[in-house]
């Protein structure tokens, strides 16, 4: 079909598929074959495509991978106390959608080198289906903040890493604000099973928003799945008290968490009853869980014995 019978959105996203920041040749070598496309990719174009490309090529010099094929290629990239800016963290976003194989993507800065919006602005950058083989997001010692974490819950709700399935969230300044913003969007991830939040200054409205949400009048209701399939929630050091632990507890004996098997509540404000409290409804939870496995799987064995037993009953009556 000739690009001219096409629309201008449609245009637009084979131009988007072909304007490839860490690869910007492969614009340039189909262009050369079409004139259509060549059309497409006018001067402006090619000028913000060699611009794009220069920053990430400086990007990648500067956490010492030699070349933007490495990072391009990369399923594993674990950057620690590179000294990254706000705007590294924003060109880093703006890759995530050409990022098609990295699964493993830690961060880490101590330095305070990001500032403040250094991750609001990375997770800004993250359109939908961005970082689609990321399942494992590790943001440690760096500013994240209340409106950094609602950011991300937009990044998250819009189709960013659509595979996650852990997330670190240590020493990163969400308070409760912050969690109540994110839970919703933790929530509707399925396939999430390790959650840490180490360090942050959150307390018992935070946590009841990711483990017992109440209903809001006029709102939509929650996704049911939601954490149902979580095996480690790490809240040490976080200011949750006896309250959250409360909801916690009851969040537990609901049901709520049925895989939940580890939980860290170390360093936090929360009596040792409250806290016992919560490990016996851990328990419990436990137990139920280990005790609908055995009946499971007690069904599953008998299923096929009782297909086989099937057409002997029926000769037998014949």
């Amino acid at each position: 079909m000739a690009l001219s019978k096409l629309s201008g959105d449609e245009q637009g996203v084979i131009l988007g598929q072909l304007r490839n920041t860490l690869e910007p040749r492969l614009a340039m070598y189909f262009s050369s074959a079409s004139t259509e496309l060549r059309a497409l990719l006018t001067p402006a174009v090619r000028q913000q495509l060699r611009a794009d490309h220069e920053v990430a090529a400086a990007l990648c010099v500067k956490v010492g991978m030699p070349s933007c094929k490495e990072l391009r290629e990369a399923t594993w990239v674990h950057w620690q106390d590179k000294c990254l800016s706000a705007d590294d963290l924003a060109t880093l976003g703006k890759l995530g959608s050409v990022l098609p194989a990295l699964e493993f993507l830690i961060l880490s800065e101590i330095s305070g080198s990001a500032g403040p919006d250094g991750v609001l602005r990375l997770a800004e950058g993250l359109t939908a289906g961005a970082l689609p083989a990321v399942t494992s997001l590790n943001i440690y010692n760096m500013h994240v903040g209340d409106a950094g974490a609602s950011v991300l819950a937009a990044a998250l709700d819009r189709g960013a890493l659509p595979r996650l399935e852990i997330l670190w969230l240590t020493s990163a300044a969400i308070g409760d604000a912050g969690l109540v913003a994110l839970a919703p969007a933790l929530r509707r991830r399925p396939a999430l099973f390790y959650l840490y939040l180490i360090g942050n200054p959150f307390g018992d409205e935070g946590l009841a928003a990711l483990v017992a949400p109440p209903p809001a009048a006029g709102t939509p209701p929650l996704p049911t799945e939601g954490l149902k399939k979580l095996e480690a929630l790490n809240l040490d050091y976080t200011q949750v008290s006896d309250a959250g632990c409360v909801a916690l507890a009851a969040a537990l004996d609901s049901g709520a968490l049925p895989a939940l098997d580890t939980l860290d509540l170390n360093g936090i404000p929360a009596s040792t009853a409250a806290i016992d409290a919560v490990t016996e409804a851990l328990a419990r939870s436990r137990a139920v869980a280990i005790a609908s496995a055995e009946r499971a799987a007690m069904a599953a064995s008998a299923a096929p014995e009782s297909e086989a037993a099937a057409p002997a009953g029926a000769s037998g009556s014949s």
